[in-house]
């Protein structure tokens, strides 16, 4: 991918998140969007969470930062996302969804464009107001959160091509996928870990009575 290639696409996410439903279509069935920008903006949103652990004023985000382990906070942003890409596909590759995993990738990633827009300004705005302002405040991010969720509803709806009602419905069962992917998943460790220690316990004893 060239670099005009790169940075027209992740530019065309301010589009997309002013133009839901022409954008999605667009950026997935006209091939203007890209996984590099998708993930640039996935990157960046990590980074408008870390920070603003960091420098939000105390009077709207109280943090215990000694208790934070960054990887694994990191861990609780990204998992999730992969795991609804995962589920989300799984389900509507059984049910006419026309989404690859790739596209799908990217519309949550563009999706998550109006969260580094709006939560970088906001760390800033909150070492600036008072908390009586703080309305203000607590507003954006309510709208952020709300214009994230229409654009993962618009991307998911024209990356299957599905109607509204039943984009909702496959959204809300891939999170019920999601849940039964971490049950298997702890499932799985919790056997590893058993047989490792099975074989620990062997080894342990052997030595034992050599």
């Amino acid at each position: 991918m060239t670099a005009n290639r790169y940075v027209s696409s992740l530019k065309y996410s301010l589009y997309v998140i002013t133009h839901p439903l022409d954008g999605f279509w667009d950026l997935t069935h006209e091939k203007r969007g890209s996984l590099a920008a998708a993930n640039t903006i996935v990157l960046l949103t990590l980074l408008a969470r870390i920070m603003s652990l960091q420098y939000t004023s105390f009077q709207f985000m109280q943090v215990y930062r000694e208790g934070i382990n960054i990887f694994v906070y990191i861990a609780s942003i990204l998992f999730p996302l992969v795991l609804f890409c995962v589920g989300n596909w799984g389900l509507t590759t059984l049910f006419d969804g026309k989404g690859k995993l790739s596209q799908i990738c990217m519309g949550v990633g563009y999706a998550l464009a109006p969260y580094p827009l709006i939560r970088f300004p906001m760390i800033i705005l909150s070492n600036l107001i008072t908390v009586e302002e703080g309305a203000f405040y607590n507003f954006a991010l309510v709208f952020m959160m709300g214009w994230i969720a229409v654009l993962m509803i618009c991307a998911m709806m024209e990356i299957h091509e599905y109607s509204m009602t039943k984009t909702i419905l496959f959204m809300i069962a891939s999170v019920f996928a999601m849940l039964v992917m971490i049950f298997i998943l702890l499932l799985f460790f919790s056997m590893i870990s058993q047989g490792i220690s099975y074989f620990v316990s062997i080894v342990k004893e052997i030595m034992f009575r050599m």
